[in-house]
């Protein structure tokens, strides 16, 4: 640390209180006199600790411990100045470091900052000003628990250090720090944390009442502190892998799709099997293939290529985020974790405006991907706005649905009247009709076609039978795919053995055998 002349005035702006770095300096003896920390940044720090914020707790521990110190040595004096400043705005730290040069010019003191546009600033109006240098250890504190089969860190006061180690999919939970974790501890990374994200190493994506989700280096950190949570705790989440489409091996047909015809895509899949790894690729691969390629992530944590534009939907409105796309009319968008109304909004216009939209949702089936958007569209517009529906599970391509719109009856009705527009939804790779969505009296419905087909081909079956051995008893096992027809022995004769052969013939076609029991 450098030293300071002694008994001068010192006034501390808020990268000094964030870092800590004035109690450090006053342990050392490297500043000595008096220090004027501004009364704003108590009720600053103060209203952000209420909120639940671990950076407001840090650094009124911060100031709590500079003015501790000085009570107890005769060569400091820490002083609480009120500047009666009433323009200053409480949610901004560019107001409060404004409010630190002001007070340094007025008292004659140096103002302590880590922030190099600060210093000129105060140079040019003639401030005196300490330009500390950051000392940041290359090394994240978290990292000495990550290896290359880490998914991700899960730290808890009162627990032992817990980690998912595997794959997407298939992992196991084990204890990598068998030590309880105090709160001061949880606490002293949580500030180191902000620390490296305030020196520019990462970004606040997100900072509420209890709740902070930060994006550091290749890390998503999620910090959850009371009164969400019952005490500090701490998830740090990284991808172990980083692939490219063709790592995926999916047969020419589904790239030619993905080249020509799919504009509406949906990746679905439960939490944790790889989804936003595949979007990641897929946004890629179109950026190498020539086309402009936008995000919207929460939080930003795809590495991409700098060709690809990175937004955060949490420092933009819907509105704005909405109007950034269509005006700069990118050729793909993906939007990266699809959550509630407004996501799905933006999906929609964006796709039905012309852009091809890549969506990323949670679903424990394909066919869930498809339903989240029933009630909010009208299922007409359903296949204007997904062609392609791409299912992941275990960090593999497990379904690919084909979405279209036809007019017919729908499968298992047989009035003519009752044809009506149905959203077919086909399996990509076998063109084999798997789901029909559509309206019935007031009411949507999803039906799965291969349920129904089977229902109607083993009806057809037994009434086929019935309509020319009404005397048969019938039996089905449809597990093994057999039909048994017990013939009373009396009536058995060789009109019969003409009618079981034509029976067999039609069990035949529709995939069943035939056993005759003679009574």
């Amino acid at each position: 640390m450098m030293r300071i002349a002694l008994e001068d005035v010192y006034v501390p702006d808020t990268t000094v209180i964030i870092e800590r770095t004035l109690s450090r300096m006053l342990k050392e003896g490297s500043i000595k006199g008096k220090i004027v920390i501004p009364k704003e940044y108590v009720v600053f720090f103060e209203t952000k600790a209420l909120q639940g914020s671990a950076l407001g707790l840090v650094c009124l521990q911060e100031i709590f411990e500079a003015v501790n110190m000085a009570r107890k040595r005769d060569d400091l004096e820490v002083v609480v100045f009120e500047s009666g400043s009433r323009d200053l705005n409480l949610n901004d730290f560019t107001d409060l470091d404004r409010l630190a040069r002001d007070i340094a010019k007025k008292v004659g003191g140096k103002l302590l900052t880590h922030n190099n546009i600060q210093k000129m600033i105060c140079e040019a109006m003639d401030i005196d000003v300490v330009l500390i240098p950051l000392s940041i250890n290359k090394e994240l504190p978290f990292e000495k628990y990550f290896d290359n089969q880490t998914l991700s860190i899960h730290i808890k006061e009162g627990v032992p250090i817990l980690a998912k180690k595997g794959k997407p999919g298939s992992w196991s939970l084990v204890v990598v720090d068998e030590r309880s974790q105090p709160r001061e501890a949880v606490e002293l990374l949580i500030e180191e944390i902000f620390r490296r994200v305030k020196a520019g190493e990462g970004i606040v994506e997100i900072e509420g009442r209890g709740v902070a989700l930060l994006q550091l280096g290749d890390y998503r950190v999620v910090i959850v502190s009371p009164p969400i949570g019952t005490g500090y705790e701490i998830t740090i989440t990284r991808p172990i892998v980083r692939l490219k489409l063709e790592d995926y091996n999916l047969q020419p047909k589904v790239l030619k799709r993905l080249d020509e015809k799919a504009e509406g895509i949906l990746i679905a899949g439960a939490p944790g099997m790889g989804k936003t790894t595949f979007a990641q690729a897929l946004a890629e691969y179109y950026a190498r293939k020539g086309k402009i390629v936008k995000t919207i992530e929460s939080p930003r944590d795809m590495k991409l290529p700098p060709i690809v534009s990175q937004y955060s939907k949490f420092y933009a409105s819907s509105r704005e985020l909405h109007d950034i796309l269509l005006l700069s009319r990118p050729d793909y968008t993906v939007f990266d974790e699809m959550r509630d109304d407004e996501d799905f909004k933006i999906y929609v216009d964006l796709r039905l405006a012309g852009i091809g939209m890549i969506g990323v949702v949670h679903a424990t089936s394909p066919i869930d991907a498809i339903q989240r958007f029933i009630g909010r569209v009208d299922v007409g517009m359903i296949p204007s706005i997904i062609d392609t529906v791409i299912f992941i599970d275990k960090g593999a391509v497990s379904k690919i649905y084909e979405v279209s719109m036809t007019v017919k009856i729908p499968t298992g009705l047989r009035e003519a009247d009752l044809a009506r527009p149905v959203v077919e939804v086909r399996d990509f790779l076998t063109n084999e009709l798997e789901y029909e969505i559509y309206v019935f009296g007031e009411q949507t419905v999803v039906v799965p076609v291969k349920k129904i087909t089977k229902e109607i081909t083993s009806q057809t079956l037994i009434e086929f039978v019935k309509k020319y051995m009404p005397y048969a008893d019938i039996e089905l096992d449809e597990m093994n795919k057999l039909l048994v027809i017990n013939i009373p022995k009396a009536l058995y004769n060789s009109s019969i053995s003409k009618t079981i052969k034509r029976v067999k013939k039609r069990a035949s076609r529709l995939g069943y055998d035939i056993e005759v029991r003679m009574q």
